[in-house]
């Protein structure tokens, strides 16, 4: 893949190693590293050789927020528009609130949810604003000691993005996330450990391999397919207001496994051998 703001390495496992690469400006985030990163999310979900993301940053930031250098409104948004609750529930993909209005790191995170491969952030040095927000739809945080995070939204006047509101809420609890957004205090690798922001911390040189490997445990070994079925299920039950809701995708999702993978996944049990899965993320159907 060729981009100017991100790096893409990709492994003989199908980990795709995922560098936000402008280094000099700390890899701030532009209006061409969020069209870039959306492209690429959504290239991964549309190619099958990749299996896992890991997300880190190029030199001592992982991403120092939306880069406010630029001229005019610095988010990318129409200010000649007055858009309202109503235009963004009826019309939220169509123009001018596509691109006038809607959140640009919103757009991202969602492509992050929906993109079927595990996703492991590997937060390398200074993550705020959306460098921060980004991280919350991918499925692990993991920092180095040198990493500072913070929902620093308030400082400027505006609002956390990218649907942290979300996100963030579900992952820490809402006192906690209510706490950080607050204070919009930059907190330390292990601060962001203790209130469960991230899964551990871990050494500069340690962090990107031990993101690899945790990917690679993910996805050798798995049925493609079992994976993105799991990801989608995790993701629309934890949003479930019924267990209902959960059953009946759990339901579709048993009966495609048990039809597909699952066979040769039996098979190679009771045969004491490992598995040869063949069935695809981009094989799976809409679940509900």
């Amino acid at each position: 893949m060729d981009f100017e703001t991100l790096r893409w390495e990709l492994d003989e496992d199908g980990i795709l190693l995922l560098t936000l690469h402008r280094p000099e400006q700390l890899n701030a985030f532009d209006l061409t590293m969020a069209r870039e990163l959306l492209a690429a999310f959504r290239a991964v979900k549309a190619d099958d050789a990749v299996r896992a993301v890991v997300v880190t940053g190029a030199g001592r930031a992982f991403c120092a927020g939306t880069d406010l250098t630029g001229e005019g409104n610095v988010f990318g948004l129409d200010e000649t528009l007055s858009p309202t609750a109503a235009d963004l529930r009826e019309h939220l993909t169509e123009e001018p609130w596509e691109s006038g209005v809607r959140d640009t790191g919103g757009k991202l995170t969602l492509a992050i949810h929906d993109c079927d491969k595990p996703v492991v952030a590997a937060i390398n040095g200074a993550a705020v604003g959306i460098g921060a927000t980004m991280t919350l739809a991918m499925d692990v945080r993991m920092a180095g000691t040198r990493a500072r995070i913070g929902f620093v939204f308030g400082r400027l006047g505006i609002v956390p993005e990218a649907a942290s509101s979300y996100f963030l809420p579900r992952l820490i609890g809402l006192p906690r996330a209510l706490e950080l957004v607050y204070s919009a205090d930059v907190v330390d690798a292990e601060h962001a450990r203790e209130v469960g922001l991230v899964r551990s911390v871990h050494e500069p040189e340690d962090l990107v391999p031990a993101a690899v490997a945790l990917a690679r445990s993910f996805v050798v070994g798995r049925s493609a397919a079992a994976v993105a079925m799991t990801r989608r299920l995790m993701n629309a039950g934890a949003g479930a207001t019924h267990p209902l809701e959960a059953h009946r995708r759990d339901s579709l999702a048993m009966w495609l496994a048990s039809v597909g993978d699952g066979k040769e996944g039996v098979a190679a049990f009771l045969e004491k051998r490992d598995p040869t899965f063949t069935r695809r993320a981009t094989d799976v159907p809409d679940l509900g």
